[in-house]
Parts: structure tokens; sequence; C-alpha cells
């Protein structure tokens, strides 16, 4: 044990240990993160601020932004003429679609005339996995993908289906989500910039039939019938502060069906506005009624470009200049908001029907709040009339089945295994009182051999198999999602590290930390493992247990590094990824112990190889999500029994690995693993001993114990509920 070490080199352990830890998180500074021109997104001359070139190999020189969404043409050299070869496009000039860090991965995409891709390139991410887990190489791969394919092609994450048409392309192991919302991202791009040039076949939506039965209705009543909708973003959605007030609140609505038009500008502004309109032309009203920013944006101030409202429909996106823009000075409808800007917007195409579904965006200036840096991001809310309002009814738009949707049906055996496991281990924590009055005449099974099984799948199947060790990361990236914006279908896209959060938050409040941390995660299996298998190889003599002085100083440490995470991902999400690689869990699950730079390596292997000596320091000492899972574990529902002479007993004490019973004999619900080891000796009459004394006396009275009360073989003397009340409190 290490009570018999001397003190001062037992602190030299653990105090280099620690220094190791940190210092191996503060050197992660060499994540793929860079500085892009603050105008990147407004600039004319997209090619003068990024490399073109790298994805248009041949280009000679680039034109200005055109079209809507902006892409660049690419000028060449053919039979020695100069010519155009190519068109490049900035994703975020197309989509904002956020992966897994919330943000979006910014990329460079090139095509040629004939509309395949001839390169791609990542200018920034900002995700937790790619930033210092997985090489860039792996990520270059991935894109590498999609070269000399075409813009049309079905491409989707996982198994080619050439009865269906479908190209699979290859996930990178543990950037699952990373890589879906890639794909989405370059095909939107492709496929935006071969409709404007003509590569993909323009679509052509048959106009809308309407009902009218000449009514007029009211602003409530149009709300009620969903003629017109509602369209609010919040200050904190852009990167400010959390505020009552609004950043935009809009209204708005078709001017296309004669009873909103008649409602909203009276029969007879309505028949005048019909008046001036072409065959093509869609008018659409909107109402900004709170906030301070205007939807015009400054793009109409200098050169008569709405650049903060779009429509979109399907996969064809309808920007609005000066021209397309028509003062409303009063909303006839009765009861309607006050607001402070108002204006008649219209498209102007026959790809546009008021039949189908489409969506209002506004466009928002987003701020970094770790970087400062100004970025637009796209805020929708969809519009589709009632039945009621259309001759014949709603035409059959199929909707487009949900990329998370897909993956969890492409990975239904894995899923039911995985969800399997938890509903076993959560079912053994339901009966465990039952499990462990037999284990306790059992040499420790059944418990021992259940929990046995239960770290070596989750080593096996959940960390080398699924890749789903939970982290740190996913608790910031929740926080800031649940704080600023929250995307369900983002977390969706991660079908195991989304059941197994769910288990987590679930079991913390039932149980406390221990059902996780002690039983299914698996670098804390993994540790624990390999105790166990040091002491069966020989090597117990060497294992040793920090003396309670120590412990009770070093347990504090994992909070004060949680709550330094968690204050510096305020400030930069970034810089907190970086430092939370004082997790060993990507270098062992993710990408390998023999993968990453030897500092990571070293990190890793010290953590493991110290395991075989001592039970889980990483546990029980530096782990940031042990820390976060152990506060709510205070609130725990159901603790475990305890007698009142556990106060004077304090044999469990002396066999708990996690150091969780104090001198006193109370379980720190914080601290416990849920081992069960001291609720085997709790019922076992000959390991426990107040109650080998008492089958003693009773062997000596020939007073016959019958199996009778929840506590062993007979009922102990003054039984305490649960470890939520401490011996004293029961004596009081």
């Amino acid at each position: 044990m290490l009570t018999a070490l001397p003190r001062r080199w037992a602190r030299r352990l653990f105090g280099a240990f620690a220094l190791q830890a940190l210092a191996l998180a503060a050197c992660a500074q060499s994540a793929y993160e860079a500085a892009l021109p603050a105008d990147l997104s407004t600039a004319p001359a997209l090619c003068e601020r990024v490399p073109c070139r790298d994805v248009m190999p041949g280009a000679t020189r680039f034109s200005e932004r055109k079209g809507q969404p902006p892409y660049v043409e690419a000028w060449g050299t053919k039979d020695g003429k100069e010519a155009l070869i190519g068109y490049v496009v900035l994703s975020t000039d197309v989509t904002d679609t956020p992966a897994y860090s919330g943000k979006p991965v910014v990329t460079l995409i090139g095509l040629d005339t004939a509309g395949r891709y001839t390169g791609i390139r990542i200018l920034k991410h900002s995700e937790p996995i790619l930033l210092l887990g997985i090489p860039e190489s792996s990520l270059k791969t991935f894109n590498d993908q999609y070269l000399g394919r075409f813009i049309g092609d079905n491409m989707e994450i996982g198994r080619s289906r050439p009865d269906e048409q479908v190209i699979g392309l290859d996930a990178i192991s543990g950037a699952t989500v990373t890589v879906i919302a890639q794909n989405q991202v370059i095909k939107m791009a492709g496929a935006a910039v071969g409709r404007q040039v003509g590569l993909l076949e323009r679509t052509v939506r048959p106009p809308a039939r309407f009902a009218d039965d000449g009514s007029t209705p009211d602003w409530a009543a149009l709300v009620d019938a969903g003629l017109v909708r509602r369209l609010v973003v919040r200050p904190e959605q852009v990167g400010l502060q959390r505020s009552a007030e609004p950043f935009i609140d809009l209204w708005f609505g078709s001017l296309d069906h004669p009873r909103i038009g008649r409602a909203i500008l009276g029969d007879d502004g309505w028949k005048a506005l019909r008046a001036r309109l072409g065959e093509h032309d869609h008018p659409l009203f909107l109402l900004r009624t709170g906030g301070h920013e205007s939807f015009k944006g400054s793009g109409f101030v200098r050169g008569g470009i709405f650049d903060r409202i779009q429509v979109r429909q399907g996969q064809d996106t309808f920007t609005f200049r000066d021209l397309d823009y028509l003062n409303l000075y009063a909303i006839k409808a009765a009861g309607a908001p006050a607001y402070s800007e108002s204006g008649i917007f219209i498209v102007r195409s026959d790809a546009f029907s008021a039949a189908w579904p489409w969506k209002l965006v506004f466009l928002g200036n987003r701020v970094d709040r770790a970087t400062g840096a100004r970025s637009f991001t796209s805020f929708d809310a969809e519009y589709w009339l009632p039945d009621s309002h259309l001759e014949g009814g709603r035409p059959v738009v199929p909707k487009a089945e949900p990329t998370w949707l897909r993956v969890w049906r492409g990975r239904l055996p894995e899923i039911a295994a995985f969800a399997s496991l938890l509903i076993a281990v959560a079912t053994f924590h339901v009966i465990r009182d039952r499990q462990t009055r037999r284990a306790s005449h059992s040499k420790g099974w059944p418990v021992h051999g259940f929990k046995y099984a239960a770290w070596v799948a989750s080593v096996g199947f959940v960390g080398f198999g699924l890749l789903a060790q939970p982290s740190i990361t996913q608790v910031l990236t929740w926080f800031h999602a649940i704080l600023f914006h929250l995307n369900w279908t983002l977390f969706l896209s991660d079908p195991f590290i989304f059941l197994f959060w769910i288990f987590i938050i679930v079991t913390v409040f039932v149980w406390g930390r221990g059902v996780f941390c002690g039983w299914l995660c698996p670098f804390g299996s993994l540790s624990e493992l390999l105790y166990k298998i040091g002491g069966a190889i020989g090597l117990k003599r060497w294992q040793f247990t920090p003396p309670r002085w120590l412990h009770d100083r070093l347990k504090w440490l994992k909070y004060a590094i949680f709550f330094g995470l968690l204050v510096v991902s305020l400030f930069s999400m970034t810089l907190a990824e970086q430092l939370a690689e004082i997790e060993p869990f990507k270098t062992t699950f993710l990408v390998g112990l023999f993968n990453r730079s030897w500092p990571y390596t070293l990190f890793a292997a010290s953590l493991l190889g110290l395991s075989i000596f001592t039970e889980r320091p990483f546990c029980k000492y530096l782990c940031p999500l042990g820390a976060a899972l152990a506060m709510p574990s205070t609130f725990r529902w159901y603790g475990l029994r305890r007698k009142v002479e556990c106060n004077r007993c304090k044999a469990c004490a002396h066999g708990c690995g996690s150091l969780a019973i104090d001198d006193n004999g109370r379980i720190d619900p914080r601290e416990c693993l849920l081992c069960l080891d001291c609720m085997i000796y709790y019922t076992d009459d000959h390991a426990c001993p107040p109650l080998a004394k008492e089958r003693k006396r009773r062997v000596r009275a020939g007073i016959e114990m019958t199996p009778i009360g929840r506590d062993g073989y007979f009922i102990p003397l003054h039984p305490v509920a649960s470890d939520s009340t401490s011996p004293e409190q029961h004596h009081a």
C-alpha cells in the first residue's frame, strides 16, 4: 500500500503526473484554424482573398463574384486561346450548414465546365476531433473522393447502392458528423452553381391555382390558418448577449393568394399590385415587428441589393434587387401588430410557385466570440399554403429524408446491440440489491461476472468498435448549443453518442455517475481491466492505493480542470477543445496510440501504465468529464444502502478502490464508481463484521437464521435507507 511509502515520494509522483497532463494540454496549439479575411463573404474579387488555383488547376485568371448564390468564373488557355475552364465557389456563399462544432467548415470548391469537381480545399474548420485528434490528411483523403464526380451524382456516406444509383463515400472514423455535414455542403455548392450555368436542368414549377371564397380575414384569422408566418432570431443565435429583445422579429406571407392580398393591402390595393406584375411575378410581404436589425441590409444602401433576405424553394434560391421591392405603407388587416419596417418583395421566376413549400431566409451577421470575427449565418422559416386555399389541394412534394435518419437506418444492427448493452447495465442496477445479496454468498458472482463483461464490451465494442467514447468536448458543445443555438439534428447525426448521452443523463440522476464511469466508460473500463490484469499476473505486490490525505487533495484537481475548460470555452471554444486534450480518449480509441505525435502517445501510455499499479488514476484525479457528471450525482435518487454500524466498522472503506468512503463510513456519491464491492460485504454475514458478530451470537444462542429482510440472512440491528442519510443523521 502507498501508505507505507514516504509522503514526499507520493507527492512527487502525483505532482509530476498532473503536471505532465497539464503541460500536454497547454502545448496543443497546432490546430488547423486559419484566420480568414474579414471581407471574405463580401469582397467581389474572391480569388484575391483565397487560393482559387488550388481547386482549379490551369486557371490563369478569375472573374469577380457573379450570380446568386455567388460563384467565380475561372479562365485558362485552350488551343492557344483564353477560354472558360470552370467555376469556383465558396461553400459559405451557398450554405452555412454547421458541422459538429456548430460552425460551418469553410470550403473552397472547383468545378470544370462539364460539372465535375476539380478540387476541394478546406479553408477553416473548428471541429473538436479534427483540430487535434485526426490528421489533416484524413480530411483531404475524404474530399479527394469527389474529384472527377459529376455534381448531379447522388453521393452519400456509406456503402454504394447501384440499384438506387447511390455512390458510397468512405467516412472518417470518429468524425462521422463532420463528414456528413461536409457531404451536404459540397453537393449543395456544386448544384447551386450547376443550375445557374446550365450544367443541371432548370426547375420549372406549375403555377398555383387558388381557391377563393371572397372573404377578407383579419390578422388573427391569417395567423390561425397559417397564411402568415413568423421568423424570430434571438441575440444569442448571432453571438450576442442573451436578451429579452429579439435580434429581429419578422412576419411574412405570400400576396399571390387573393384572400391574403385583400387582407393585407385591401381590395383596391391588391388589384393595383396585380395589375403591375407579370405572369411569373410572385409578391410576398415582410414586416419587422421587433428588434433593431433592418431586413434591408447594407447592400441595399450601396447598390440596391437586399443582402439579408432570400427565398428558397427546393434547391432554388431567389434574391432581390431594388427593382424587386415595393413600399408597403399600411396593413389593412384588423388586429395587425405594430411594425417598424415593412415591404413587398417580388420573386420574378417561373421556377417559383406558391403551391410548393418555400422558406424565407434571413442572413444574420454573426459574431464569433472567440475571435471577434463576423460572418453571415442563415435562419429560415417554412411557408406552405393550406390545402383549403388551393384548388385540388397541395401538390405531393416528397421531403428529403433527414441525413441523421439515413445514418440511423444504415447502422440499425449496431444501434440495437449498443442499446441492448445500455439496457442490460441499467436493468442490472435496478435489481442490484438482489444481485449483491446473491454475490455475498457466491464469491462475488454475479456482480463481478457481469461487471467484467460490461468492461470488456465497453472497451472492445463501444470504444474500439463504435468509437463512442463520450468526451468533455461534447459537454462544452452541448452547453454552447443550449446557451446560444440548439440544433438537435446535429446531435442526432451520431446515434451512439446521442444514445450514450441520453443514458448518462438519466442514470446520473437515478444512481449517480458510477453507472457510466464505473461500468461503461471505455477508457475507465480499460484502466480498471489493466489494474485487475496486473494483479492477476503477479504485480499485486507493487500495486498501491494513494493515502487518504493525498487523495482528498488530488480529487479536486478534476473539478478545477473542468471549470477551467468551461471558462475558457466562453472566450474561445477552439482553445478549450485544444486544452481538452488532457483527456486521452482520442489518442486511445479514435486515432490510436501509435498514430499521433509522441507527446500524446506518451501521455496516454503513461496513464494506462500507471493504471496497472493503482486503480483509475485518471478517473479519480484528472477527468473533467467525471467532474461534470459528479456534481449532479449529489442529487441522485437512489443511493447505496447503509447500516448505522458502518460508521464504527469502516471495513468497506479499506477495500474501496475509488476511496469514496470516508472515515465516518459515509459514501461520497461524487467519487463513488458503483463497483458494488461494499454492497457485497454489506450483506455477507462472514465478511461484514457487524453481521458476522450477530451471526456468531445467534449460532451460540441456537437462533435459526432465516433469509428475511432486504439486508441479509437476518435483519440488521439498525438499517439505514441509503447512503443519502449518514449514520450520524440516523442516530439523531
